[in-house]
């Protein structure tokens, strides 16, 4: 069963400032936490049901289970019902992308559930690595993991000083924006970056000076706009059309 001690770390690491105390984080559900044991990421312990333990220790022979029930685990969850699972894991350790590669980074995305479905939109795509401002959303808020549905142990997010790292690339930047050039129109080059910004401010002063190359999703109808993450899947998928 699930101690007070183990409870009370678990409720931590629902909070940013623990979370990088500890240098851990929670992988919650029975998909998340499925998609975890089957990856190479550190598990430290898993707290789930007997129904859950039984169905999948003899797959996972090295993992810590440890018992509870599902009162225990929706009262230690941040999940607002949680009848399977709740993992706690180390933090990675991230190294930044390969100039030789798509680079997708995000300026200012500070919704977690936003930046959770761009790393599952990224993960279709096959990027390995997004890189956000320091501004941008926790990857690591249990909001942001359950969004991205299971796409978090094969995409790492790495939070820096984003106007610094464009400046030291030499590769295109692709920036969207409202006024840029209609993304079925564009030749994109092998390699590059693609810049997102916020659905409320788009990119800001500093990294839109970076921008080589603007581009805009052309709108048919009369939405306002759109949803961010749903914009890089669009024009992922132009880039990756050409590739």
């Amino acid at each position: 069963m699930i101690s007070k001690n183990q409870l009370k770390l678990i409720r931590q690491l629902g909070q940013k400032k623990y979370r990088k105390q500890f240098n851990q984080y929670l992988v919650q559900g029975e998909k998340n936490v499925l998609e975890l044991l089957n990856s190479p990421l550190k598990v430290n312990d898993v707290f789930a049901t007997q129904s859950f333990i039984d169905n999948n220790q003899s797959a996972y022979p090295q993992t810590h289970f440890i018992t509870a029930d599902e009162e225990q685990l929706t009262k230690a969850s941040t999940l607002v019902s949680n009848n399977a699972a709740i993992a706690v894991i180390d933090m990675p350790s991230t190294v930044l992308p390969d100039e030789n590669s798509l680079i997708l980074a995000l300026d200012g995305v500070s919704d977690p559930g936003n930046l959770g479905t761009i790393i599952r939109v990224a993960d279709w795509y096959g990027i390995k690595h997004i890189v956000a401002s320091t501004d941008s959303a926790d990857p690591y808020n249990p909001k942001t993991i359950s969004a991205t549905m299971g796409s978090f142990v094969r995409v790492s997010v790495s939070q820096v000083d984003l106007p610094g790292y464009l400046t030291s690339l030499d590769v295109p930047i692709y920036g969207a924006f409202l006024e840029g050039k209609n993304v079925h129109h564009c030749q994109f080059a092998g390699k590059g970056v693609l810049l997102m910004g916020s659905e409320s401010h788009g990119i800001r002063q500093q990294c839109a000076a970076l921008v080589s190359n603007k581009i805009t999703i052309p709108a048919f109808g009369g939405a306002e706009s759109l949803n961010v993450a749903m914009a890089t899947g669009i024009i992922l998928d132009n880039f990756k059309r050409q590739a």
